[in-house]
């Protein structure tokens, strides 16, 4: 059993040098490095995420359970391979491209004004969330769940109705050729 620390601030920590080998509760990490760090097996409650380079790491059985994100840097991570138990991210102004959220289950989760070019959202539930001002050029969204889900702000996203779950979802008038793409009508 990991070591619990709780109601710490971490400043400019790099932690890819030093690896976590703690659990982490009501944690604040500022401008702290972690990328391509081994945080598998460690667990995250109701942490805040400033302005931190995640990219590349190892979350394998990881418990990220109702953690904050603001302006990070998260290339190329799989969600999937996190511990899904109460698994929940809000993630502000942040860059998410190139991760992989397969099958994850995002009803609780949120992304606001993020960059989210080339995710994979195949087969994940992102039922009544909000894609507010996101980013979402080359996203892949197969066998989704998108009920309820506000597109409304969002902007180069291409879904494919015949294969997602879309009833309810709310998109902009802006976003419309790239809900219809999938059936190669011309839009004017």
């Amino acid at each position: 059993m990991n070591e619990l620390i709780t109601d710490q601030i971490f400043e400019g920590r790099n932690f890819a040098e030093k690896p976590l080998e703690a659990d982490f509760e009501e944690c604040i990490f500022r401008n702290c490095v972690f990328a391509k760090t081994n945080l598998s097996g460690l667990s995250f409650t109701n942490c805040t995420f400033e302005n931190c380079d995640l990219s590349g790491a190892k979350l394998l059985k990881t418990a990220i359970q109702e953690c904050e994100f603001l302006e990070c840097k998260m290339l190329g991570l799989a969600f999937e391979t996190c511990a899904p138990i109460l698994f929940q991210i809000t993630c502000t102004r942040c860059t998410l491209n190139f991760s992989s959220f397969y099958q994850v289950d995002l009803t609780n989760s949120g992304f606001n004004t993020c960059k989210l070019l080339e995710a994979d959202f195949t087969e994940t539930d992102l039922s009544g969330i909000s894609l507010a001002g996101c980013d979402l050029s080359g996203a892949t969204f197969d066998h989704t769940r998108l009920e309820r889900t506000d597109f409304s702000s969002a902007e180069n996203y291409t879904i494919n109705p015949q294969l997602n779950k879309i009833t309810g979802a709310i998109f902009g008038k802006e976003g419309l050729p790239g809900l219809l793409s999938a059936f190669n009508i011309k839009i004017v």
